[in-house]
């Protein structure tokens, strides 16, 4: 089953921000929150012990790519952290893959990154020297995560029917890149909107600024969780 709530990005440098944000929400009301690498770098583990101890999921988005013994002894320091989500980088390839499942065991999610959303087709043939197209990259890499029995991958909300028609049963996309009809697009290339996502059989959606920089922060968190709903 796709996971009911948007998971709300937590984009802010400082611990302070943080928690100012999460207050604006009531104690009981138990959210899903990315930590991505800047909030990751610059507060270190405590952030993410702050948010748990609040009762809060966490998607650790450090999209690790390195050698696999590397991101073996990376990912069993992370499964100490007691996080529900986390990435490495597909590009790293199967056996790096294989190397960050057995690190970090078989309890929190394990997603691939795929192609990023700020990426385009003539950017990934420019930058990246890959000349298919970029479906076919994704396609490619959504089934070498599968290959390393990870749980998933990272993807637009465009190629999750394309990528669950090649992976097995129960893998599992998020997709980022979301924004509500009339939001800004930012640095996004690939988007969709909360509905389209759900419709198209995403499991996971990440929205960041809409919610973060709205006036309303919980207002628009409960908007876009009822139109992920359906």
């Amino acid at each position: 089953m796709p996971e009911e709530r948007p998971i709300i990005a937590l984009d802010f440098p400082s611990f302070d921000e943080v928690k100012l944000f999460l207050s604006l929400f009531p104690a009981e009301e138990k959210l899903y929150v990315k930590v991505g690498m800047e909030l990751y770098y610059a507060q270190g583990p405590d952030i993410v012990r702050y948010i748990k101890g609040l009762g809060h999921r966490v998607f650790l988005d450090l999209k690790l790519h390195d050698i696999p013994n590397t991101v073996y002894a990376a990912m069993r320091v992370l499964k100490q952290l007691d996080i529900d989500m986390t990435t490495v980088q597909a590009a790293g390839g199967v056996e790096m893959l294989r190397a960050a499942r057995e690190g970090l065991g078989q309890g929190p999610t394990l997603i691939a990154v795929t192609q990023l959303t700020s990426t385009s087709e003539q950017q990934m043939r420019e930058d990246q020297n890959i000349q298919s197209s970029l479906l076919a990259s994704v396609l490619h890499y959504a089934r070498g995560a599968a290959k390393a029995q990870l749980d998933g991958v990272v993807c637009s909300a465009q190629e999750v029917e394309a990528i669950k028609a090649v992976t097995p049963p129960g893998f599992v996309c998020l997709s980022p890149g979301i924004r509500p009809k009339g939001s800004a697009v930012g640095d996004q290339k690939r988007v969709m909107t909360p509905a389209q996502a759900r419709t198209i059989g995403s499991d996971y959606i990440v929205v960041g600024r809409p919610i973060t920089q709205a006036e309303d922060p919980v207002a628009a968190y409960h908007m876009i969780k009822a139109e992920w709903a359906g």
